[in-house]
This record gives structure tokens, sequence and C-alpha cells, in this order.
């Protein structure tokens, strides 16, 4: 067996964790403050159990470098905006410090009414303000609040969170390491309303307020601080990488006592390298994961002293470690720089992961033991610990178990299905392309469907209640029977469509009330897929996911939405939409298995929801949704790679949207994305109708569609479902107008920026009327202009 390395133990770092608890406590908590059942002391002390508990496992489980400030009650980048009082007036004084009310006021919006100048700013009436928007975190399914800055900004210390925390921690024994979001990426991530203003430039104004912070920290006994600049991980220009070295030189001449860590991931540093090699820092974290192949050149270039973190295990993804791998790699490095200059960690926070495979009683115990979760990965990293620290004899037996489970996996006949790798080989050319282009569809789905002009409807989802929630827990624990749960779900779509064609919706959908999550609900009719019951993840918020485990070769058994859409079609003769999922997103919000190519997986996807459209236009839909949300956060960091991932993307949305006639209209959703990058990409998916989320950018995402001249028909999002607020018809005109000076009126769609399952009928109903009534008043102006 292998010698020890050298004398000493390697250190062993999280970078974070999750911060939602294993039962989701942190969800229940917010939700009953935020509903009037708590205050603010219940909601706080959850939270400060919450911390105590993740100190307390990690501190168990034997990582050295704990962190603290890696919770958050809604968002980090939000916990940021706060600390350095980067508030936008319209959210109320920007003096003292930011209590919750106005906290959650810029995460979630407040209720009630509220104006919008010329310029596009939200200006409060006294009832009521919009959040601020909110996009994708890197390429992952997390959203964060993007911080909203201006010309002469004036920032201050208005959150003492992570020196409160760290004090905390202190206080229950744990010595910790705080994290904050560098003031780069925080910059990078920050948008203005002036035109022409680049935030980065704020660099000089920002760092004494970063400054501040580390005095605090340093005076409550921190030595080291993790600072996370995962903008290493993006190309980055020269003003960027100006404000890097400010920053870093800042920090070292300002507070020579604080060692950072300076933290990167999502990606290799790339042409960064150099740069982050010469940052004035103590420690550099390299993601070894998604760019293993960087590690020899940092390691002969980084000078001697310079801690390196290496990111080895994967901290978005589920599957176990090779650790005998793992160790041939690692063991050359700690050889020529010794303990004292490297420990070990996840590639980036275990935020995107769920907390425990232990708690899953119910998962195939050969795919159950194939997984690693926040804990099992935190067990990985001290394993190659001791391992490097004292010789591989000294965790023989793990090791064995991870070399046997790694071999289990590869020989499993779960994994493989021959047919589906027959049928992905006989793909040809034509099965991507519609029979016609679109100005011929578009006349045949006109003659079709006769709607009129900006026709409305919604994305998919309606409010999944608690009724609707607790029959379903109560049919999947057997207390209801499968007749008697199908008749709520029956009763549930009835009352929907009827309300909907009450109200005047032009283009209809079945409230989606039998489906859990627009991801989970396909894959668990799909071969090749694996599920939890507690692989909580959080997306934003209280919102979260369990996204499902795709172990083995897609295919589908059997029809999976055609009963239901019938049953929907039957109840009115407006036309009704066929809602699904499309390949990408199933691919990027799953767990996916890393044994083949994403773009092979997500072709027999595709195969799978072709033949599920093919039904869908059989039994007679002359509409069918195939929401592509995730297709935006898929994209590589680095424009380099844009091109391989779009080629495959765009051809398999393709691939399960082009079989169908030249009268069936295809739609696809898109959500929460920055479209200028992929705006020719998109419009080589060839839907006949695109629904986006534009509210909270005040139209400023159609801009894309307009610059390229996109073709074919827009829904851009008039109404921001992720708030509780109800917007006016008012409010919701004025966006409609913004769009028609972008796009003609023939190629407008009203509706929502999204799916409405996560709100409730108090809030959905008046705000449908209120869309609605916007649509059919302009629709008036425009035909009486047209006289």
């Amino acid at each position: 067996m292998t010698s020890p390395i050298i004398a000493g133990t390697v250190p062993v770092s999280t970078l974070g964790t999750p911060r939602i608890g294993p039962r989701r406590e942190l969800k229940a908590a917010l939700e009953s403050y935020w509903s009037g059942r708590s205050d603010a002391a219940a909601l706080l002390d959850t939270c400060a159990r919450l911390r105590a508990a993740n100190w307390a496992r990690q501190a168990s489980l034997g990582i050295a470098n704990i962190p603290s400030n890696d919770f958050s009650l809604y968002d980090h980048v939000l916990d940021t905006a706060v600390m350095v009082g980067a508030v936008p007036s319209v959210y109320g004084a920007n003096e003292g410090s930011v209590g919750l009310d106005t906290y959650f006021a810029m995460a979630r919006g407040s209720t009630g009414d509220v104006a919008t100048c010329a310029h596009g700013h939200a200006h409060d009436n006294g009832a009521g303000v919009p959040a601020l928007e909110m996009t994708k975190w890197f390429d992952t399914n997390y959203h964060f609040m993007v911080p909203e800055l201006e010309r002469g900004q004036r920032f201050r210390l208005a959150s003492s969170k992570p020196v409160d925390e760290y004090r905390e921690a202190a206080a229950l024994g744990y010595r910790t390491r705080p994290v904050l979001l560098g003031p780069v990426t925080f910059l990078t991530l920050a948008k203005s309303r002036d035109p022409g203003f680049d935030p980065v430039s704020l660099i000089g104004d920002l760092l004494p307020i970063y400054g501040e912070v580390l005095r605090r920290l340093a005076a409550s006994g921190a030595t080291w601080v993790q600072m996370d600049e995962p903008c290493l991980a993006l190309d980055l220009n020269a003003v960027t990488q100006a404000a890097l070295r400010e920053a870093y030189g800042f920090f070292a001449h300002a507070l020579p006592q604080i060692q950072i860590m300076l933290t990167s991931y999502f990606g290799g540093l790339g042409g960064n390298r150099d740069l982050a090699l010469s940052l004035p820092v103590a420690g550099l974290h390299l993601d070894l994961i998604r760019a293993q192949d960087q590690l020899d050149d940092v390691v002969a270039q980084a000078r001697p002293g310079l801690v390196l973190s290496l990111g080895v295990i994967d901290g978005r993804n589920i599957w176990r470690a090779d650790l005998s791998r793992l160790l041939d790699r690692l063991e050359p490095v700690l050889r020529r720089r010794g303990t004292d200059h490297v420990e070990i960690a996840p590639s980036c926070s275990l935020l995107h992961v769920p907390i425990d495979v232990e708690q899953e009683a119910d998962l195939d115990p050969e795919v159950k033991n194939w997984l690693a979760f926040a804990v099992q990965k935190i067990g990985e990293l001290t394993t190659l610990a001791t391992a490097l620290s004292y010789g591989r004899a000294a965790v023989e037996e793990r090791l064995a178990a991870s070399d046997a489970v790694v071999a289990a996996r590869k020989a499993s006949a779960k994994v493989h299905n021959a047919a589906v790798t027959a049928r992905l080989a006989g793909v040809t050319p034509e099965m991507t392309r519609r029979a016609s282009p679109f100005a011929e569809r578009r006349l045949a789905q006109g003659r079709r469907l006769s709607l009129p002009l900006l026709p409305t409807t919604t994305i998919g989802s309606f409010p999944q209640t608690g009724e609707v929630r607790k029959a379903r827990a109560a049919y999947g624990k057997g207390a209801l029977d499968s007749a008697a749960y199908e008749a709520f779900v029956k009763e549930e779509t009835a009352r929907t469509v009827r309300w909907q064609d009450e109200i005047g919706l032009d283009v209809l959908v079945h409230g989606e009330f039998e489906r859990n999550d627009m991801v989970q609900y396909f894959a668990e009719q799909l071969d090749g897929f694996a599920f939890t019951k507690h692989g909580w993840v959080q997306s934003y918020g209280s919102r979260y996911v369990r996204p499902p485990i795709l172990f083995g070769d897609v295919a589908r058994p059997r029809p999976m939405t055609v009963a239901w859409w019938r049953y929907a079609r039957s109840l009115t003769d407006k036309p009704m939409k066929g809602m699904l999922t499309g390949p990408v997103t199933i691919l990027n919000w799953s767990f996916v298995r890393d044994d083949v190519a994403r773009s092979t997986v997500s072709r027999q996807i595709a195969l799978a929801i072709r033949d599920e459209v093919q039904d869908l236009q059989a039994a007679g839909a002359a509409m069918i949704q195939i929401d592509e949300a995730a297709i935006r956060e898929g994209l590589p960091l680095r424009p380099a790679e844009w091109q391989a991932y779009l080629d495959w993307a765009v051809e398999s949305f393709r691939l399960c949207a082009s079989g169908v006639k030249d009268e069936t209209q295809i739609h696809t959703h898109m959500c929460y994305s920055e479209f200028n990058d992929i705006i020719v990409s998109i419009a080589a998916m060839d839907a006949d109708v695109i629904s986006i989320e534009t509210s909270r950018s005040k139209m400023e995402l159609l801009g894309a569609f307009v610059e390229d001249h996109y073709p074919n028909e827009i829904g851009p999002g008039v109404y921001d479902i992720h708030s509780p607020r109800v917007p006016s018809v008012e409010e919701m005109t004025e966006l409609l107008e913004r769009a028609l000076d972008r796009i003609a009126p023939e190629q407008l769609w009203v509706n929502p920026d999204c799916g409405l399952k996560t709100r409730r009928w108090e809030e959905v109903r008046p705000a449908l009327v209120n869309m609605v009534a916007a649509a059919t008043g302009l629709r008036r102006r425009l035909a009486k202009a047209a006289e």
C-alpha cells in the first residue's frame, strides 16, 4: 500500500452547503412568515438552528474549513447587494440597516399597484413595488436577484450579516472561514438602466465597504476569508481584469492580516490563469471537474507559498467518485507542494446537490449505491484526505467499496438499452426539419385556428393549491385510490378550463394538476430515470426542485399526456394546447449521467418526446407547446464552446418538434435568460410561437428578437409570476405598447412570464382578468386605428 505523502493532514473544505434543511425547514419558515402565520423572530430562530446544524454536521464529518455566511434567507447575491447598500430608491429610504420587509420586497416584490416611468423605473405609489430582475446563476438552475446600480452609486455598509454569522458560529465553538461573493463578480452580475454604463467602473467606490467587512471579521477573529469570484471562469475584458487587480491589491495592502482563498468555479481559469496566479492572495481554488486539464499548468506555475484548493469532487452532480483514480491524480501534487499548501474540496459549493442520500429509503438499492449527496461527498473528501495524509491502507475498505461501485455501475444492465442505441443511429437530417417554411405554416395555422389579433394564453400550469398537493400526497401514500384521485384531478381541470373560457382567454391549457413538476412528471414515465423523495435542491427563495436522476438510456414506453389532453379538449370549443417539456430542459434540470456525452442523452430524450408530439397530433391537438425553459442555462460559459452545444441543443428540439403537419402550431417557452447571445439559434429552432420572460426587464429582453428580425410569433410576458403582486390593466397595457414599438401586432401574443403553479388563485384570477382586459383594450385601439 502507498505510504503517507508527508507528515500532517490535508485540510478539507466544502465552500458552502445546502441551506434548506433536511426536511425543507427553511421553506416552511419562509412561507409561514410571508403568509403572516409566524413572525420575524420565529423565522430567524429557524435560520439560526439550520446554520448550527450545518456547522455541526460538517464538524462531525471532519471538515477543517467550515464556511459561514453561505446561508441565505433568499439569495446570496441579494445578500451582497443589501450588505453594500445597493438598494434602489423604489424600495424606500436608503439609510440605516436594511430590514426584512425591504429585503423581501427586493426579492419578491410587494403587493399593490406600481407606476412605471418612461425610463423603465418602477415607482412606489404607497401600495407596492415589483421585485428585482431575476436570472440564472451562471449555467446552473439556481436563480439570483440581479443587483441594480447607477452612475454615482453610493455604497454603504447596510448589513453586518457576514460578521454576525461568523460570531454566531464562534459562540457555538466553530472556527469558520467566512464566504463573500467577490466584489468583481458582484459588479459583473449587476445591471444598470443607464445606457453605456458599466457597473464594473464602480469598483473603487465598492472596495471600502468590502474592506470594512473584512476589518470587522478580522477584529472578530477571522484569519481566512473565502472570496468567490466565479467571473474568472468567463472571458474577461481588460476593464474587468483591471478591477480584479485593483480589488485584490487593495485587500492585500489594507488588510494584510486577512488571508484570502480566491475561489472560482463552473469552469477553468482559461485565459485568466496568469491573472489569477498573479493576484496577491493566499489561496486559489480550482474547479477540477469542469476543467481537470488545468491542474498541471497551475501547479507548475503557482508560486511556492500559494495554497491550492483542489475541487476534485463534483459539487453539481450526484454520482459517487472514483476515489482510486482521484488519488492517482492527487498524490503527485501533494508530493510536489506538501500538505501545507494543498487542500481538497468540491468543485463548487454543495448548494447544488441534495443533503443526504440516506434519507432515500425507497430508492432502488442498486441505483442508490451509485449516488453521493452533500453528506456523502463530504465523506468522499475526508476519505481522500486520510489516504493522502496517512496512506491508502488507512482507508483500504472505503477505497475497495468505491472501486466496486464504479465497476458495478459500468456493467449494470439497467444503464444500457440496445434498442435506444439502434434508433438513435437511424436518425436522419430530414427528421429535424419541418415540411414547409414558417410563412407557409403560418397561413395553414391561421386557417385552422382563427385566432384574434393579440391572442391571449397562459404558459401551462395553474395554482397547485394545498388541496391539490394534499390529494397527490394521499394518492402517493395509498390513502386515496386511483379512481378517487383521477376524479379529483378531473374536477380541478374542468373548473380551470371553464374559468379560462369565462374570462375570455383565447387559447386554453388544462392546468397540469396531475403533474408534480414539469420535468419529473415526464421523467417518471420514461425509462432510464430514478427519483428521490427528499432530494430537494434550491432553485430560488423557497422554490425547491427534486431533479430526476438520469442513470440510463431513455425511451418512452407509452403515451404520457394524451389522455389528459383529450379530457380537457372535450370541455371547450377553444384551442387547447398540448403541454410538453423539451429534451434539453429535461436534460439540464436532471442529474444527468456522466458516462456518455450530454448530446447523446439529449437526442435520446428528443426521440421520446417526438413520439408524444406525434400522438398528440393524432389525437387532434392543433397546438403543442414544448417548453425549453433551460436551453440558455446550458450554454457553456465561454463563447468558443457555444456553437457545439447550440448545434446539438437546437437539433434535439427540432428532432422532437419537426414531425408534425404544417397546420399544427408548435410553441416553446423560455425562462429568465439573456437571449442576445443565442438569438440565431432560437430562430433556428423554428418554433411557430415562442413565449419569454420580459416583465421584470420591462421588455428589454425583447430587443434581441427585434435586432435580429426574428420572423416567427412571440409572447413577451406581461405578468411577473414570481411575485405575489397583481399588476394592473394599465401596467400590462404599457408593457404591450412597449412590445408593439418593437414587433408587429401580427407577431404578438399576450401571456404571463411563466407557469402559474407556484401562485395562489387569489393572485392569479385578478391578474389574468387584467391581462385579458389589457389585450382586449389594445386590440380595439388597433382595430380603430386601422379603420
